[in-house]
C-alpha cells in the first residue's frame, strides 16, 4: 500500500494542500495535475511509481482547486499557479531526508506546459519533466477549433467574456466542464479528451473531484505560450509527447523539447492520456531513467543548479 502524509505550505497568502511521499533516496519530485485536474486524479498513478523506485514526491493542488485554499474557486490564474511551483519547489527542499539539490518538477497539459517557465525561473530544480506540455496554447486552440461547431464556439467565448467581465464586479465564475461533445460548451472537444475520465478518474474513484473550471480560462488558455520559454531552460528537461494528440498537440512539444538547451523527448503513441492509459508503462519507465540518470547517477553542478548558469 501507497505510504503517503498530507502537508500543506503557503504559497502567498493561501494554503497549498499536497501529498508527501516519503522516499528511499534523497531526491524529490513535485507534481501537479493539469487544468482543474486536482492532484489525486492528476498524479496519484505516476506518483506511486516514482516513490517505488525511491524517490520522494510532494504532489499538491494549485490554489483555488481542489483541497488547496483561495477564492473564487475553479478559477486559473497562470501567474498564480507558477507562484504556487516557487512555493512548492521551496517546500519540497525543507522536507525530512531530502537533499535541496536533488529536485525536480513534473507535470501533464496544462501544468505540462508550466514545466518550461518553472524550470526557467528555478535555478535549484536540478530536472524537469513535461508530459503531453500545453506548450503553445494558440497553436493548440486553433487545432481544437476543427472539433467544434461554430455556434458551439461562439457560445463558449460569449460565456468566458461573461466570466471574465462578471469577476470585475465581484459575482461568482461561469463554469464549464473541462471536456465534452462537438457542438456542447466545454473547455475541449477534441476526440482524445474525451478520454480523460477513464484515464484519471476510472471507477469513480476521485468522487470529489469538480471536473469544470471558470469559462474565461479558455480565454487565458489560448494567449498562454510557454514553449518558447524552451531556450531559456538551464537545467535537463524531458518533453513525453503523443503522436496522435489532438488537445496540446504533438509538434509543439517537440519543438520546445529541441529547443531546451538539455531538452529530451519521448515520442508515444496515442492521444492526449496515453501516458495513463496504454502507453503508461513506456512513460513510466522513461520518466524514471531520466529521473535516476540527472537525479542520482551522476555529480550534480551545483553552480548550475543554484544559478542557472555555470560560472
Amino acid at each position: 500500500m501507497t505510504e503517503r502524509k498530507k502537508v500543506r505550505f503557503l504559497s502567498g497568502e493561501h494554503e497549498c494542500a499536497a501529498w508527501h511521499y516519503p522516499g528511499t533516496n534523497n531526491a524529490c519530485l513535485i507534481m501537479a495535475g493539469g487544468t482543474a485536474v486536482t492532484k489525486e486524479p492528476g498524479t496519484d498513478l505516476f506518483a506511486a511509481r516514482f516513490q517505488d523506485a525511491g524517490f520522494h514526491v510532494l504532489a499538491f493542488d494549485h490554489r483555488r482547486f481542489g483541497e488547496s485554499g483561495g477564492r473564487p474557486r475553479q478559477v486559473v490564474r497562470i501567474g498564480e499557479q507558477l507562484a504556487d511551483w516557487r512555493a512548492a519547489i521551496a517546500f519540497a527542499a525543507t522536507l525530512e531526508g531530502v537533499d535541496a539539490d536533488r529536485l525536480a518538477a513534473w507535470g501533464f497539459s496544462l501544468a505540462g506546459g508550466h514545466m518550461f517557465p518553472v524550470a526557467e525561473q528555478n535555478p535549484r530544480l536540478a530536472a524537469a519533466v513535461a508530459q503531453t506540455p500545453l506548450a503553445d496554447g494558440l497553436a493548440a486552440a486553433r487545432a481544437a477549433a476543427r472539433h467544434q461547431r461554430p455556434m458551439a464556439m461562439l457560445r463558449f467565448t460569449v460565456r468566458g467574456l461573461l466570466d471574465a467581465a462578471g469577476a470585475l464586479i465581484g459575482r461568482s465564475p461561469l463554469l464549464v466542464p473541462l471536456d465534452g461533445e462537438p457542438g456542447t460548451v466545454a473547455l475541449l472537444t477534441t476526440p482524445d479528451s474525451r478520454d480523460g475520465d477513464r484515464a484519471l478518474n476510472s471507477g469513480n474513484r476521485h468522487r470529489d473531484w469538480q471536473q469544470a473550471v471558470a469559462a474565461r480560462a479558455g480565454l487565458r488558455i489560448t494567449m498562454y505560450r510557454p514553449g518558447r520559454r524552451a531556450s531559456r531552460v538551464a537545467c535537463p528537461i524531458l518533453v513525453v509527447a503523443c503522436e496522435q494528440d489532438q488537445s496540446v498537440l504533438f509538434e509543439t512539444g517537440a519543438r520546445a523539447a529541441e529547443r531546451a538547451p538539455r531538452g529530451e523527448l519521448v515520442r508515444l503513441p496515442g492521444g492526449h492520456y496515453a501516458p495513463f492509459l496504454a502507453a503508461h508503462e513506456q512513460a513510466v519507465d522513461a520518466e524514471v531513467a531520466f529521473l535516476r540518470r540527472h537525479l542520482l547517477d551522476q555529480p550534480l553542478d551545483r553552480s548550475l543548479s543554484r544559478s542557472g548558469r555555470r560560472s
